[in-house]
């Protein structure tokens, strides 16, 4: 293992804490493998190592992500997730293939699928939209993670008014997926997307309702104007 990545997994050992690894249970569907650590715990260590890894290249950065991801321990999982989003400017077009094979292989969990989709995934798209292809092949995975990876990497560029066609696209794909945790990343999409669409979210829950799942609808009206929602949630 790499000396950095051990500094990192030792320093998340001593802020270990059962009774809050215990708890942390609650807000997950299937037990993960977690130290307890506290939020705030957890976001001051991930500022103080971006910080620390500033002079690091961004290739050695990415083998400590990987030793991180490997052992599926939550809290290594979002530092290694918090710290592939700070070279977000040192991203390359083949780093698309390295988020892939992390979700493939090493999330096993929304937080983690979230924190690394929205930041990391979400900068990268942004900034090589060329590859937005790559989140509607996502869509037809057997990995649920994949799926709902496709949808929520689009959390932040939706909120900017941005890929707006393919929102649309990705969540069509979606539409009916039997998984829970897939349909609410999805609703999460249109709905931030809605924020700055109103009418087009509408439109597409109006025609697609009759096929989509509640709780995908539920997500997706939560910030419509309240006449639009009640009409949208008419059976």
């Amino acid at each position: 293992m790499h000396s950095l990545a051990n500094d990192i997994r030792t320093e998340l050992i001593n802020h270990s804490d059962q009774k809050n690894s215990e708890s942390a249970q609650y807000f997950f569907k299937e037990p993960i493998d977690c130290y307890g650590l506290k939020a705030a715990q957890m976001h001051s260590i991930v500022k103080d190592y971006v910080k620390k890894l500033k002079l690091v290249d961004r290739d050695t950065i990415f083998t400590i992500c990987e030793e991180l991801f490997k052992s599926t321990v939550f809290e290594e999982t979002i530092v290694a997730s918090e710290l592939a989003f700070a070279q977000q400017k040192q991203f390359k077009p083949d780093d698309i293939l390295i988020f892939e094979h992390w979700l493939s292989l090493y999330v096993n969990n929304w937080a983690t699928c979230d924190t690394l989709c929205n930041h990391a995934v979400g900068s990268f798209i942004e900034k090589y939209p060329e590859f937005l292809p790559k989140l509607l092949q996502w869509t037809s995975s057997e990995n649920r993670w994949l799926r709902r990876a496709a949808a929520v990497s689009l959390i932040v560029p939706a909120r900017k008014g941005k890929f707006t066609d393919e929102i649309f696209e990705i969540a069509l794909c979606l539409l009916e997926d039997k998984e829970d945790l897939v349909q609410k990343g999805y609703g999460w999409m249109l709905k931030v997307c809605s924020q700055k669409k109103p009418m087009l979210v509408f439109d597409f829950v109006m025609t697609h309702k009759a096929k989509m799942p509640r709780t995908a609808l539920r997500y997706a009206i939560e910030k419509l104007p309240t006449e639009l929602k009640a009409e949208a949630m008419k059976k």
